[in-house]
């Protein structure tokens, strides 16, 4: 009799394949990150981050090179930067909103301070510039930054007022947030960096559907991190009064909402909206295990 325990098992060679794909670019990754050491060199920012992350993207796009990725994964990893200096080392609101006007003045072209937040944000922008959807896209990455990085000042003025839990926000609040993910800011360089240029209707459903998926990808971060952000004095879904059976129920239907946004999608810009969806499902195995950030 047939063992059924080895029914639906994904196939190794195609998964060899992909991985990699991920080593190189956790490699090439590591390495540009290597160059902003002040910022980077933080314990949390250990190999397993790099590796995890690229992994994501890898699986994400299955169809893609480590060089097609670079600019994605490179995205990514600033993000982490951010996340690490607002949430973590900001002592002041002063010190958040320096964060915030350095960065959106580099992504506008001002020469970057001598600050690795601001040198790897200008190598990024620059790294983007040569494709051919960039003039295109390049009000939109810089208005998607812009959300992230006052999505994170909003969070961060949560925490800070937080302490009685009449001052934090509601579940609705907290969604509406969602950009403090950073999910749509690193898929915007990834479309930059990978497709043609687009139309203003192209622009307009596919940022529609960035942040569909990227509110599924909040909650479903939250669900996996929660341990982590009770120790690290973090802000998550699951200490708004909300349980893991509510969150679990918001996950489903914001996925089904991606889903039915994306439909057209397909036919138009089909590896753009598989690469949404499979960050997705790769993000609810994922922290249904594990966490990306190394420890304090």
């Amino acid at each position: 009799m047939e063992n059924t325990d080895f029914i639906g098992l994904p196939a190794a060679t195609p998964s060899g394949a992909i991985c990699a794909v991920a080593g190189q670019a956790a490699r090439e990754t590591q390495q540009w990150a290597e160059q902003y050491g002040r910022l980077f060199s933080a314990k949390p920012f250990d190999p397993t981050l790099y590796n995890t992350v690229c992994l994501c993207t890898a699986f994400s796009a299955p169809w893609a090179k480590s060089a097609d990725l670079r600019m994605t994964n490179r995205t990514a990893i600033w993000g982490f930067g951010v996340d690490w200096l607002i949430d973590y080392v900001a002592t002041s609101r002063a010190e958040v909103e320096d964060i915030v006007t350095g960065c959106l003045a580099v992504a506008d072209g001002e020469p970057p301070a001598d600050d690795d937040l601001m040198l790897s944000l200008a190598d990024i922008r620059d790294g983007l510039s040569s494709s051919p959807a960039f003039p295109m896209l390049l009000p939109v990455w810089r208005d998607q930054l812009a959300r992230f990085l006052h999505a994170m000042a909003r969070e961060w003025d949560w925490r800070a007022d937080g302490d009685g839990k009449d001052n934090r926000p509601t579940l609705a609040d907290y969604l509406d947030n969602s950009d403090n993910f950073g999910f749509s800011f690193a898929f915007i360089s990834h479309w930059i960096f990978t497709s043609p240029p687009p139309s203003d209707a192209d622009i307009a459903a596919i940022q529609t559907a960035s942040w569909a998926a990227q509110r599924a990808g909040r909650l479903i971060n939250d669900l996996g991190s929660y341990e982590r952000d009770v120790e690290w004095g973090d802000l998550n879904a699951l200490m708004l009064d909300v349980g893991p059976e509510e969150i679990d129920r918001q996950v489903t239907e914001l996925t089904r909402r991606f889903r039915e946004i994306a439909v057209p999608l397909r036919t138009y810009h089909p590896r753009l909206s598989h690469y949404l969806e499979r960050q997705i499902d790769f993000c609810v195995g994922f922290y249904g295990g594990t966490d990306y950030w190394g420890a304090l």
